[in-house]
């Protein structure tokens, strides 16, 4: 059985990591802003499952936004995680709407690390219709992904069906 965690906001020791993959978990979801990249590369390592056994996402925090700032963010996630290549990668929590091309030079930046076959899969996190139509715009790659708040109790219908409509994935 395949399982999925986040990472979310936990502070995270190897030893758990451990028990969530000895357990069946294979897809794991961090952020450089969770501070916990580091374990859990010391966890896949610890286990020595091979690296095409679980499946990477992590997310780059804003101050790492912008095109180089981007690379170099990537660069270190995949330095803590120890990894050469990341499953997933996607932009924060949010786009900065103060400052939005920072937010599309970023998305460069993942376009050009997809390109380069660094990363197999981009997206966004948290994009709502406005930010979405902003970056298809000016954007070469479809985002995979946009990673939002979905429960029964805040469903996101308007934002799910615009990115159903670009063959955008909801992940919840």
């Amino acid at each position: 059985m395949f399982r999925s965690t986040s990472l979310r906001g936990v502070t995270t020791s190897p030893t758990t990591i451990e028990s969530a993959l000895a357990t069946g978990y294979r897809h794991i979801d961090t952020a450089a802003a969770y501070g916990n990249e580091r374990q859990v590369g010391e966890a896949l390592r610890s286990l020595g499952l091979a690296r095409s056994e679980v499946f990477l996402e992590t997310k780059i925090w804003i101050s790492d936004y912008g095109y180089e700032q981007t690379l170099h963010g990537f660069g270190k996630s995949a330095r803590k995680l120890g990894v050469d290549q990341i499953d997933l990668l996607l932009l924060l929590h949010q786009a900065l709407p103060s400052q939005f091309e920072k937010t599309l030079q970023a998305y460069r930046a993942l376009e050009t690390l997809l390109a380069g076959g660094t990363v197999p899969a981009i997206g966004v996190s948290s994009f709502m219709v406005e930010y979405l139509t902003g970056l298809l715009e000016r954007a070469t790659v479809v985002p995979a992904v946009n990673q939002i708040e979905v429960h029964p109790y805040f469903s996101q219908p308007k934002v799910r069906a615009f990115a159903a409509e670009r063959g955008i994935l909801t992940q919840a």
